[in-house]
């Protein structure tokens, strides 16, 4: 298995997507505005999207993506791309996206008998598994809307994780303290000047990220998402500084994960 990064940054900028992971080829694990990274064959090929939460940034290629490729996976004889995400994620797109106004329904067009996208609701602790026995196990998450992160089993070789957007969260530490861990993406979105904002918000700062990661008792990869544009070199100083025993690292567009 291979994970590749798409975009992986906190807003929007010249050179700066936001969060989108394709694993393999067909599996998309949120759809900002990264997805655009992607040419139209290799959008066509994603069968499945994962999404952590409702917020923009990570959801909002999924209707034009449904509308670049509908027509050539229909082409194909290809089904619906199938998006899985929790109940309340998926009613939230189909209220505030998917409505007619903001986007047409993918979910009805082209039509109701083959639409371009179908929706499917997953819940916490679930282990889905995805075309050829990928398995990813749908993580919680402690965000100002219902949210989760995914633990994708790479095997002998551990999990990669991402955490999603969360601020501290005991119940996901714990479940990570019982797998193998070879990768954890994980959020910083703020620098340490704006850690109040980050508590309000439930996003991490760098002494809430240290507070949360001496939770992890042996030393792994930990890769840094999130940060905002122009925020990276502030946000990692303070992040080398908390002295972890964790390898500490920003994570780059189009960095790869190799798993399994």
């Amino acid at each position: 298995m291979k994970i590749r990064v798409l975009g992986c940054a906190g807003a929007l900028a010249a050179g700066y997507r936001t969060t989108s992971f394709l694993l393999d080829d067909d599996v998309l694990i949120d759809a900002g505005s990264g997805v655009a990274e992607l040419t139209v064959e290799a959008m066509a090929q994603v069968d499945h999207i994962l999404v952590t939460h409702s917020h923009l940034d990570h959801v909002m290629s999924i209707g034009l993506l449904a509308d670049t490729v509908q027509r050539r996976r229909a082409q194909a004889g290809r089904p619906a791309v199938q998006v899985h995400a929790l109940p309340e994620t998926l009613q939230a797109l189909r209220q505030h996206i998917f409505n007619g106004v903001i986007w047409p329904d993918f979910t009805r067009l082209p039509s109701a008998e083959r639409p371009a996208l179908s929706f499917h609701p997953f819940a916490v602790g679930q282990r889905l598994v995805l075309g050829r026995g990928r398995r990813v196990e749908v993580l919680s998450a402690a965000h100002t809307v219902p949210a989760v992160g995914f633990a994708v089993d790479g095997g002998e070789d551990g999990h990669w994780v991402f955490t999603g957007d969360t601020g501290p969260n005991p119940a996901l530490w714990q479940r990570l303290s019982e797998i193998k861990l070879a990768h954890l993406v994980i959020e910083c979105a703020f620098g340490d000047d704006e850690c109040e904002l980050a508590g309000i918000s439930k996003h991490l700062c760098p002494t809430t990220l240290g507070q949360e990661l001496v939770k992890l008792p042996d030393a792994i990869d930990v890769h840094i998402t999130h940060i905002k544009p122009g925020e990276r070199a502030a946000v990692m100083d303070a992040v080398m500084a908390l002295r972890s025993v964790h390898r500490m690292s920003a994570l780059e567009n189009f960095q790869e994960f190799d798993l399994g």
